[in-house]
């Protein structure tokens, strides 16, 4: 009886030990999957073979991005702006280990009664500020010649969680700026059109899991680890959602069970989401040029609207590093990498 206390004892000691890391999530087509992977056990089993254990746990948009930032959480699943700003300004530098797909139409600006970009100065509109929402409103008026206006439109910050409910309940709000599921929700509305989308901007507006760079190089290792385990389960989970028939429509359903969607409605965002569904297209994706053409434009977009902290005096002060090398900026200053090893990995099986 003594020795089998002393294994148990021991053995809740080891779990105890077990390294731990958190991933956290907001509802959004690419990455609503994280509550499939967590609750049909995929994680765990990844997690599992790494010696390590994985929570996830799911916010609000713009406070997944506090935890990030504060630390509180090891990685996130965010846009490519977000993964520049937020920690950039911060000086938490950040890894890019999963390029999960880019919005195709899933973001857009929303108006009532017909109104257009030239009739939106003094007028009122909704999005989560200094967020991709508030990128996309740039570039749609920058792409419709009103740049001059941008500064003239009455921004109100609301959270995701509320944004549909807001504008819709107040006939006020002139547009509002969101991303499905929100923007199917506020389309059904009597008056309301959509007057740009992300799909006049492919590749501009990606979906990413990112980690903090400290917590993937541990000195112990196990941050290695945790990201290994974090690509094999995506890539799992990946392989499942574009089964086809109805083996795939169940994993689609369960997913959509994350955001409170039908199979129908989660279709529907994903046929405005430009999914990498394998690690070969994703990585090739993360090699190509048009990644840092795209990076460029969000770069600049953030230095010229303060989102790189109040001391940056430069674009080239908060840097890009990319798979090949090359460094959008200061060498010095790499805040932001793009690592495709972890996609490359699991393309070649050697997860």
């Amino acid at each position: 009886m003594r020795r089998l206390t002393l294994f148990l004892l021991l053995a809740g000691s080891a779990l105890a030990q077990k390294p731990a890391f958190t991933v956290g999530w907001s509802i959004y087509a690419g990455w609503t999957p994280y509550h499939y992977m967590n609750k049909a056990g995929i994680l765990r089993k990844w997690a599992d073979k790494y010696g390590i254990a994985i929570k996830v746990q799911r916010f609000d948009y713009a406070p997944s991005l506090d935890a990030f930032v504060a630390k509180n959480i090891d990685a996130c699943a965010m846009t490519n702006m977000e993964a520049l700003d937020m920690p950039a300004a911060s000086g938490v530098p950040t890894t890019v280990l999963l390029i999960g797909d880019y919005s195709n139409g899933n973001d857009a600006l929303l108006v009532r009664n017909g109104l257009q970009m030239k009739d939106l100065a003094g007028k009122k509109l909704l999005l989560v500020q200094k967020t991709v929402s508030e990128y996309l409103f740039d570039r749609a008026m920058t792409m419709g010649g009103m740049r001059d206006q941008i500064r003239k439109v009455r921004l109100i910050n609301t959270s995701d969680s509320d944004i549909a409910t807001a504008f819709i309940g107040d006939t006020g709000a002139n547009a509002v700026v969101t991303w499905k599921p929100m923007v199917s929700q506020i389309l059904k509305q009597k008056g309301v059109t959509s007057l740009f989308n992300s799909s006049q901007i492919p590749g501009e507006i990606l979906d990413l899991t990112v980690v903090r760079t400290d917590v993937l190089n541990r000195p112990d290792g196990a941050g290695q680890k945790f990201a290994k385990a974090l690509a094999g389960a995506w890539y799992e989970m990946l392989a499942q959602m574009s089964t086809k028939g109805p083996a795939g429509d169940k994993v689609l359903s369960a997913i959509a069970e994350g955001s409170q969607d039908t199979l129908e409605s989660y279709k529907e965002q994903l046929s405005t989401t430009k999914m990498f569904y394998t690690p070969q297209s994703a990585a090739e994706f993360g090699a190509s040029p048009d990644l840092k053409q795209k990076m460029a434009l969000v770069r600049q977009f953030c230095f010229d609207h303060g989102l790189l902290g109040a001391n940056t005096k430069s674009v080239d002060e908060v840097a890009i590093r990319y798979p090949d090398g090359s460094v959008q900026g200061k060498p010095d200053r790499v805040r932001l990498v793009f690592d495709n090893g972890y996609m490359q990995m699991a393309a070649q099986g050697k997860l």
